[in-house]
């Protein structure tokens, strides 16, 4: 017991320090310091071999320099979010007064106050894509009580900071475990709002396509959404030059329906892919391919 704490302690310290190092330098040099050395260090983990991979099967029609070149650019962008991690209070300085002055700006600024003003439930989506981070805060920003679902790190260390960090800047935080769809749906009944990463790996979920291959989806979202038949917004951020960012809150989607006309919870689950593979394609060195989203590590043991 006490080496496996070890263990957990030792790298949470090291993800410490080098956070508090990044703290000590302005957010800019910060920010593209990451960015280079990840690029650097990045392909020398085993990982990179996995995002190869995935970007090959995900781009058949690329050719392996630019598929080189997207893994790549992926590993800076991971470096990005970690060292602006530390400097969220810094970055999101949006001002609805004076839109264009910051690092942020904001597409569906109507549709965020029409949710603030309709006080009703309402589901939103979004995926690993620029700084994903932003968006709870963002919301938190605009006075939208938004319950957000979110899996902590494997390391409890790390796992506690974290949620501390994001519990003062990003409204409710719900834990990924087998309670989090009671949370979540008394948010509903609450009239507040949801939110939900869609992308992430889960073995037990519905039968899907991302990128023409097979995958499992969590049909938690499409199941609340046929529970509490609320309105479900996608939303995105996209990162720009200069360490600037956008957040895009899309209108709300038409969700497929049954002939009984009751929400079907694989083509609602299969809608939320093609959203995200939408955004990936656009932005593909803005994903996180280092997941093990179609759960290949397994499939190479079989």
């Amino acid at each position: 017991m006490k080496a496996r704490q070890a263990r957990q302690w030792l790298p949470a310290q090291f993800v410490f320090l080098v956070l508090t190092t990044f703290k000590m330098f302005p957010a800019d040099a910060s920010i593209r310091f990451a960015d280079r050395f990840m690029r650097w260090f990045g392909p020398k983990f085993s990982r990179h071999k996995l995002i190869l991979t995935n970007l090959r099967q995900a781009f058949p029609e690329k050719s392996d320099d630019e598929i080189e070149r997207i893994a790549i650019a992926s590993w800076g962008h991971i470096g990005r979010l970690a060292a602006e991690y530390v400097f969220l209070d810094e970055i999101f300085d949006y001002d609805p007064e004076h839109p264009d002055n910051g690092r942020i700006e904001v597409e569906g600024v109507d549709l965020f106050k029409t949710l603030l003003e309709r006080r009703k439930p309402f589901i939103v989506f979004t995926a690993h894509t620029g700084n994903f981070e932003l968006l709870p805060v963002g919301s938190a920003a605009f006075g939208l009580q938004v319950s957000v679902l979110f899996r902590p790190p494997n390391n409890p260390y790390i796992g506690e900071k974290v949620f501390r960090f994001r519990r003062k800047r990003m409204g409710e935080l719900v834990p990924s475990h087998a309670g989090s769809s009671f949370a979540l749906a008394s948010a509903l009944d609450a009239g507040k709002g949801v939110g939900v990463l869609v992308d992430q790996k889960f073995r037990k979920g519905t039968p899907t396509y991302f990128f023409g291959q097979e995958v499992r989806t969590n049909p938690l979202l499409a199941k609340l959404a046929r529970q509490y038949d609320c309105p479900i917004y996608p939303a995105r951020c996209i990162r720009l030059a200069d360490n600037r960012f956008r957040l895009v809150l899309e209108p709300e989607i038409t969700l497929p329906r049954n002939d009984s006309g009751v929400i079907d919870v694989t083509a609602t689950s299969q809608l939320l892919n093609d959203t995200v593979e939408r955004w990936v394609r656009e932005y593909p060195e803005q994903w996180l391919w280092y997941h093990d989203r179609w759960d290949r590590k397994r499939q190479m043991k079989q």
